[in-house]
C-alpha cells in the first residue's frame, strides 16, 4: 500500500468510522474524539493534536465541511478547500480517522463515534464542549487542552492579508 493511498485510508465517511470503531474496540483501544475546522494548519493545531492523542489509542478527528465552516466563521472562509484540509489531517502520524460533518456542531457525530475521550482546545472549558454530555454520560472523559498563545488560522489570515 502507498502512503498516499493509507493517507486516504484515514478519510472515512460515518459509515466506515463504524466499522473502524468497532475493530479498534475489539482490540480494546481507547478512542480520543476532537473536531475542528483545522483550515491552516500551524504549530497550535500539531501541539494539540498530538496532545489529545496521548490521551488514548486512537485520534478521531470531526472536520466541519466547507459549508459548516462558512456559516462559522464567514463566506471568505475556509482558506483551504475540503480535499486539503482532509488530506493535511490524515498525512498526520497522530490522526487515524478524519470524518466530515455537514453540520455546524459535531454532535450527531459524537453520538455516532461515542468516544472514550472527547478534546477541544483551553478556549472551551470542558462544560461548554458540544457533546460533553453525551460522552460523560457513557463513562467517558472530556478535556480541554492548553492553547498555544500565538497561534491561529484568524491570525496567520490576518498577517497574510496586511503583508499584501
Amino acid at each position: 500500500m502507498s502512503f498516499f493511498s493509507t493517507i486516504e485510508s484515514k478519510i472515512q465517511t460515518p459509515e466506515q468510522i463504524s466499522e473502524t470503531l468497532s475493530a479498534w474496540r475489539a482490540k480494546g483501544e481507547k478512542i480520543v474524539f476532537t473536531n475542528g475546522c483545522f483550515d491552516l494548519l500551524h504549530y497550535g493545531h500539531l501541539h494539540y493534536l498530538a496532545q489529545a492523542r496521548d490521551l488514548g489509542d486512537r485520534l478521531v478527528i470531526g472536520l466541519n465541511s466547507a459549508g459548516s465552516v462558512r456559516r462559522l466563521k464567514g463566506p471568505k472562509r475556509p482558506i483551504n478547500d475540503e480535499l486539503t484540509r482532509t488530506h493535511m489531517l490524515a498525512a498526520l502520524a497522530v490522526v487515524d480517522a478524519v470524518v466530515v460533518f455537514e453540520e455546524d456542531t459535531p454532535i450527531n457525530l459524537i453520538r455516532h463515534v461515542l468516544p472514550d475521550i472527547l478534546v477541544k482546545g483551553g478556549d472551551w472549558k470542558p462544560e461548554q464542549i458540544v457533546g460533553s454530555d453525551v460522552v460523560l454520560a457513557q463513562g467517558g472523559q472530556v478535556f480541554s487542552l492548553p492553547y498555544i498563545d500565538g497561534y491561529s488560522t484568524t491570525n496567520i489570515e490576518q498577517k497574510i492579508r496586511n503583508s499584501g
